[in-house]
């Protein structure tokens, strides 16, 4: 079933959360470039898969699936236990408790960061200063309970959204990992495992794309 899975991709986009997992469960699939720079997430064959006009999109058996947490649950369940608690055992609700936090809480955020004019035209640098100190809040509080070895799929979330905060969104002087020792460690050693040394490098993120970000430099396609 795996062996049909197609992941719609850009560079150091959310598709690398989805990227990393596929890495990490040594899962068949196939990438497809999805052009930023030419607008393909708003292209008509796109948008019959994601009527969003968003990445990642993975096409699977099932279907095509959207919306990164869903993607990372499902692909997390082809393999109940291995990256992500399974259905019936008790760490499940806590761990879906921390996938839907950073979804619905952490991960909008970060987009009203990168877009404040899609949420407020009329003051869209106001809204960033709003929405820094709170995601600072936000990696207070992930920092005193991390531990991403028992998760895997939600630390393939967290690492990406680490590293776009210390390089998008304007004013990136707000953003000091080093703050979060926990976070900043699990960033050192994430990015030196070696199925994550070789997505980010495939995708042209540097040698230490989570604990000291540079700017993409992607082999194909644009990551803004």
């Amino acid at each position: 079933m795996t062996d049909d899975l197609v992941l719609h991709y850009a560079p150091d986009n959310a598709s690398l959360c989805v990227r990393l997992l596929l890495a990490e469960m040594e899962m068949p699939h196939r990438l497809v470039l999805v052009d930023r720079a030419a607008k393909e997430q708003r292209s008509a064959a796109y948008l019959a898969m994601n009527p969003n006009g968003l990445i990642p999109t993975l096409e699977t058996p099932d279907g095509p699936l959207f919306e990164t947490a869903a993607i990372l649950l499902w692909l997390a369940d082809q393999r109940p236990g291995t990256v992500f608690p399974a259905p019936d055992t008790g760490p499940r609700g806590i761990a879906l408790t921390r996938l839907f936090w950073m979804s619905n809480t952490v991960h909008p955020a970060l987009r009203m960061l990168f877009y404040p004019d899609v949420y407020m035209a009329s003051d869209p640098e106001g809204l960033r200063r709003q929405t820094r100190p709170r995601l600072a809040s936000y990696f207070a509080q992930l920092d005193t309970y991390w531990d991403s070895v028992a998760c895997p799929a939600l630390a393939c979330y967290l690492a990406p959204m680490l590293r776009w905060c210390a390089l998008y969104g304007g004013d990136t002087t707000w953003f000091d990992l080093s703050k979060w020792p926990t976070l900043h460690n699990f960033a050192v050693a994430y990015e030196n495992r070696p199925h994550v040394s070789e997505v980010c490098q495939a995708e042209g993120l540097g040698q230490t794309p989570f604990s000291k970000p540079s700017p993409a430099r992607p082999p194909e396609g644009s990551a803004t």
